[in-house]
């Protein structure tokens, strides 16, 4: 079993600091394709997120920061957008409205 590695008190030094995070991890992906893709895979089932992008460099920046989350903030909030869009979407979606557009 791995041992955990705990959460660092520290402030990251500047030069291994993240950058802020870009504005395309606050936008999903078009979940309709994404799931169409899903659906005509025949092999093993894979859970498909439209917001993986921003999950994925959340995940690196606690990495980066030795685990310091508040350091981690805004690409906690860019996944906590993109998944807030997402359910937008759907709702639009499944309502027979239009999509409301990118902010």
């Amino acid at each position: 079993m791995a041992s955990q590695v705990p959460p660092s008190t520290k402030p990251t030094p500047e030069a291994f600091r993240p950058l802020p995070p870009s504005a395309d991890l606050y936008e999903p992906e078009d979940y309709v394709t994404t799931f169409s893709e899903h659906k005509s895979h025949t092999g093993a089932s894979k859970f498909k997120d439209p917001c993986a992008k921003a999950s994925k460099a959340s995940l690196q920046c606690l990495e980066q920061t030795r685990y310091n989350r508040g350091e981690c903030y805004e690409y906690f909030k860019a996944y906590r957008e993109c998944k807030k869009r997402w359910v937008e979407q759907r709702k639009a979606d499944n309502a027979g409205q239009p999509r409301p557009q990118p902010s």
